[in-house]
């Protein structure tokens, strides 16, 4: 196999509706260089949690090997996508006093960090990131960057995304039982947004909707941090549930027409047209109407948006949204459903692709792929400092110390 100059990395995604390795280089000027990707239907999984762990394996070996051969790589390191509900936030605040008079050092900056990290979690949740969102010093809010100000008492409010240890754990050991060690976790929305906002996108506020086969993810950056962060349990797959159940077909028939005549605005001129079932071997072919089959998707997307609209409005974000709103995932690829976002955020909206990255063009281009795209990014920036430990804590009873 090749031997490479600059260090690799290997994001993996057991998704609900697809299983994706890609590997990842970098380049100059913050530039990412995709190399190969291994993609496989998803298998024992559902609502991005293991439920047939058998099937999950094979799945993650498929794709792993496919990758492997696509770049020409051994791949012995990934760094693992995870979504769904089961990522929860909260945000939590810490404060210390300035003992010393004089400006505000480094030192002191990571002691209140350090403190606003310090999170009783209910239950057996394990913290896969904590963000700074803004500094105080005294009175004085919305601080960026602290240090060289004077004050008597600094604090800052942090945001924790934690999420269930045991999910974490399956997750984990489908990925380390297909051969590989798992050298760091992220979440599927945060790595979205990483992918697809520029700097000034983050600096004018926007809202990134990963539109997922078992969820919908959403980071949202206000005042330059990231405001918010979330999922529900809701995504592409539901639209399929819906379809199957109302129009009385199989969910083989649901997905096909999901992709194809399924839309997030009802289109009021065809909706009397009929489109027809693909004939099975034991029966004959039969015709749904276009506007049920639209009525249906149309609700269940403007349901699913509407959440996430909620999230906002309930943290008062709404007005801070200044690039509009940015759609990631699989879903995005359904018609329209840019043109209902507007329409339920009433704010500019558009697909999101990954920025600053070439190479392989199915993985360079597509909004299905900003999550995993994402996910190298946030693998070079943070180059694995500090998380191995957590993981090595989080995993060695359970792996007897390997």
């Amino acid at each position: 196999m090749a031997l490479r100059d600059q260090p690799l990395v290997v994001a993996l995604e057991l998704g609900t509706t697809k299983v994706r390795a890609i590997v990842g280089e970098a380049r100059e000027d913050n530039h990412l260089m995709v190399l190969g990707l291994g993609e496989c239907p998803s298998r024992g999984v559902r609502k991005s949690e293991i439920i047939d762990f058998d099937a999950a394996l094979e799945s993650a070996r498929e794709a792993l090997a496919q990758a492997e051969a696509n770049a020409d790589v051994g791949i012995k390191q990934v760094c693992l996508l995870v979504s769904g509900a089961n990522v929860r936030s909260i945000i939590n605040r810490g404060s210390i006093p300035l003992l010393d008079a004089g400006e505000i050092t480094h030192d002191e900056i990571d002691h209140v960090m350090a403190t606003a990290r310090e999170v009783n979690l209910q239950g057996d949740y394990e913290i896969l990131h904590s963000i700074c969102q803004h500094f105080e010093v005294d009175d004085q809010k919305g601080i960026i960057n602290p240090e060289g100000l004077e004050g008597s008492k600094l604090a800052v409010s942090m945001l924790i995304l934690h999420a269930s240890r045991t999910w974490l754990r399956n997750l984990v050991k489908v990925a380390k039982s297909a051969g590989v060690d798992v050298q760091d976790v992220a979440s599927a929305g945060l790595c979205s947004a990483l992918a697809v906002l520029s700097q000034e996108d983050k600096t004018q506020g926007a809202l990134v909707i990963d539109l997922g086969g078992g969820s919908t993810n959403f980071v949202a950056y206000a005042g330059q941090a990231i405001a918010a962060a979330g999922s529900f349990a809701v995504g592409g797959d539901h639209i399929t549930n819906d379809l199957a159940r109302g129009l009385k077909i199989t969910l083989a028939q649901a997905e096909r027409l999901k992709e194809e005549y399924g839309s997030a605005v009802i289109d009021l001129h065809h909706r009397g047209q009929h489109v027809e079932l693909t004939a099975e071997s034991a029966g004959r072919g039969r015709y749904v109407r276009l506007g049920d089959l639209q009525t249906i998707t149309h609700l269940r997307m403007e349901e699913t948006l509407t959440l996430v609209r909620n999230e906002m409005e309930k943290l008062d974000l709404m007005p801070y949204l200044g690039s509009g709103v940015v759609l990631t995932g699989g879903g995005a690829y359904l018609q329209h459903v840019a043109e209902l976002a507007e329409k339920v955020f009433s704010l500019p909206c558009q697909l999101g692709r990954p920025k600053d990255v070439s190479g392989l063009a199915i993985a360079t281009e597509g909004p299905e792929y900003a999550g995993t795209i994402g996910l190298l990014r946030y693998a070079l920036r943070t180059g694995q400092r500090g998380r191995r430990g957590w993981l090595k804590n989080l995993f060695e009873n359970f792996w007897g110390g390997r």
